[in-house]
């Protein structure tokens, strides 16, 4: 298998750090991004020879583009882009302050990093984005709205993409990675089943990848989860 160069953006906690970790034990180049500095040097510090990172705030949309040039020409180039940046919370009280976090974080910061990665890859002919959406972005969710408007966002943007690249014959892979309930500190419902370890939820997303499906759901049961939860009439759903 040749190796690649890959681009894991949010990749200090979670499921962006247990991908990249897959990654570069597969023997690939893995550029890293996240807010904190210091978690980004202790990974590089485990496999010198796989990392490069780059630490910035997704949300400071005036920086993000820069700190991406900047580290795909120390890489020298990249070959696939994985949007893991990402969060939420309930929100019962629906405080604004919270839903704008959300909704910078989901909304704002995705649009500018999978618009970016698009473009990059069309310029260059070729490629492969992916990004972490959620099972919660199918329908709306009393306990969170604000995170599961934001997950059907980035779930409608990424179809939208794969649309224009297919219309526009390009060579760019589309993958929604949609996982159900993956034991990370973002998985914050008070209802949680089927929870996915995290090293195993980074493996299955490595193997959807290499495979380049369109939907990669984690773990694959989910995948029955979702295609129930679409058929749920309207006014059982409100009812939940």
């Amino acid at each position: 298998m040749a190796s690649k160069k890959i681009i894991i953006i949010g990749a200090t906690s979670g499921i962006g750090r247990a991908l990249a970790s897959v990654y570069a034990a597969e023997g690939h180049a893995v550029g890293i991004t996240g807010r904190r500095e210091a978690l980004l040097r202790e990974i590089t510090a485990a496999r010198p020879s796989s990392y490069h990172f780059t630490a910035f705030d997704v949300t400071d949309t005036a920086v993000n583009i820069a700190h991406l040039e900047a580290l795909v020409a120390t890489m020298g180039g990249v070959d696939t882009v994985v949007i893991s940046a990402g969060g939420g919370n309930t929100n019962p009280s629906l405080d604004f302050d919270v839903e704008r976090r959300i909704i910078d974080l989901n909304v704002g910061a995705f649009t500018q990093l999978a618009g970016w990665a698009f473009n990059y890859f069309k310029t260059q002919g070729g490629g492969h984005l992916a990004a972490i959406t959620s099972i919660a972005g199918i329908r709306g969710s009393r306990q969170a709205p604000g995170y599961s408007a934001s997950k059907a966002y980035q779930i409608n943007y990424l179809q939208g993409l794969r649309q224009k690249a297919l219309k526009e014959q390009l060579d760019i892979a589309i993958t929604d990675i949609c996982p159900g309930f993956v034991d990370t500190a973002v998985a914050k419902s008070p209802i949680r089943f089927w929870i996915v370890p995290v090293a195993k939820a980074a493996r299955q997303i490595y193997s959807g990848l290499e495979a380049r499906r369109d939907v990669v759901y984690i773990s694959r049961r989910w995948r029955i989860v979702g295609w129930l939860y679409r058929l749920l009439p309207g006014w059982l759903h409100k009812r939940i």
